[in-house]
């Protein structure tokens, strides 16, 4: 359940543009794969043995959380002198509540040799035995926090451009004075830059690049997926889905540091005017990518003190070195491709199809690919 109401205004207040935004998710069986990519192994086979088989129960909800997440923003733009350079501030609140799926739900109308047994435990519940997600931030918090960031904006337009330089760079302090639960700092950056090779909008050729670090190591793992933007557009998840990287399952990819590029082919095979209305079809060919740069403490944190009995601590300790042992050491590009159709309506209404796949060596790691209707342009 996605909930979302926003506003957006250039001219309420002269020369700022002011945009806010509420978004509320209620979300049963939520994605969660681990931390740091490939070094989190996605157990792919017994998946689709879940799926496949009458004699296996369903292995899907062994990658899922319970997870609420109530976020608010109000952003200003203002633009510096008459340059293409503008600066940015905003406040943005958030609060989660995370716990383990709610196993009598997930089975609901299930047929009993395919529901999810409760001998059988999440990748969270493991991760918070383990003690690699903390008991101090395992059931989520408030995030207080104070945006600041620089623009550099020579689009020839917003909706649909063909030309021009889309840049930010952002600040995120989440200090303890402010409110926050667990206090952290972040930054990011993020390069748009769209190439005319056939004018009048025909061929394009657009990319981006995207870095998203952490200051310091104490960032809550519940903020990791969360690309940072201000502006129109609000807060999502990532990496993996229709705005961060197409055809990669959804929070596939979490770490402390991590590095994403997105690089398409626009070509606009035929224009015309329809009841006065400016009409374009276009289609799109795209790769993108994603990789964590810097790694999320995935390290056995549990004292045998923790347990009932010395035999649950080896018991643990021997799981998580099997698990730890079927990962990579560091994570890999998670590179897709796909391709779309994009319906267009006066530049600035927009439906696109489009279908996304994972390729490489550890493909079936990433999911099956995904097809995505939606509006507008990834970027």
């Amino acid at each position: 359940q996605l909930y979302v109401v926003s506003y957006d205004n250039k001219f309420w207040i002269p020369g700022i543009r002011f945009s806010t935004a509420l978004t509320i998710t209620n979300d049963k069986a939520m994605d969660f794969y681990g931390f740091n990519g490939y070094q989190s192994y996605f157990d792919h086979a017994m998946v689709n043995l879940g799926k496949d088989s009458d004699d296996m129960y369903f292995y899907t909800p062994k990658y899922r959380i319970d997870r609420l997440a109530a976020l608010f923003k109000a952003d200003l733009i203002g633009r510096i002198a008459d340059s293409p350079l503008q600066w940015e501030a905003g406040y943005h609140l958030s609060y989660f509540d995370i716990d383990a799926i709610d196993r009598d739900k997930i089975n609901k109308n299930k047929d009993e040799n395919k529901k999810f047994p409760a001998s059988e435990p999440t990748l969270y519940e493991q991760y918070r035995q383990w003690g690699i997600i903390s008991d101090d931030e395992a059931d989520g918090g408030l995030n207080s926090t104070i945006r600041l960031g620089l623009l550099y904006d020579t689009r020839d337009k917003e909706g649909a451009p063909s030309r021009g330089v889309w840049a930010e760079a952002h600040l995120t302090m989440a200090p303890k004075w402010l409110g926050t639960s667990i206090p952290y700092y972040k930054y990011s950056a993020t390069l748009r830059h769209y190439l005319p090779i056939v004018d009048r909008d025909r061929l394009t050729f657009a990319y981006r690049l995207n870095y998203e670090g952490s200051i310091g190591k104490d960032t809550p793992y519940y903020v990791l997926p969360y690309i940072t933007t201000m502006g129109q557009s609000y807060d999502r998840d990532g990496m993996g889905g229709f705005r961060t990287i197409r055809g990669l399952m959804r929070n596939r990819v979490q770490g402390l540091d991590m590095a994403s590029y997105n690089a398409e082919l626009r070509w606009r095979f035929v224009s015309f005017t329809l009841w006065n209305q400016n009409i374009a079809l276009g289609l799109n060919a795209f790769s993108d990518g994603t990789m964590v740069t810097r790694a999320f403490d995935m390290s056995f944190s549990r004292s045998e003190a923790d347990f009932l009995s010395r035999e649950e601590y080896l018991s643990a300790r021997s799981e998580y070195d099997a698990y730890m042992d079927r990962g990579l050491d560091s994570d890999r590009p998670h590179i897709t491709v796909g391709a779309g159709f994009r319906f267009i309506m006066n530049q600035n209404f927009i439906v696109c199809l489009e279908y996304g796949k994972p390729v490489g060596k550890y493909h079936k790691q990433d999911g099956n690919g995904a097809f995505y209707i939606n509006t507008g342009y990834l970027f």
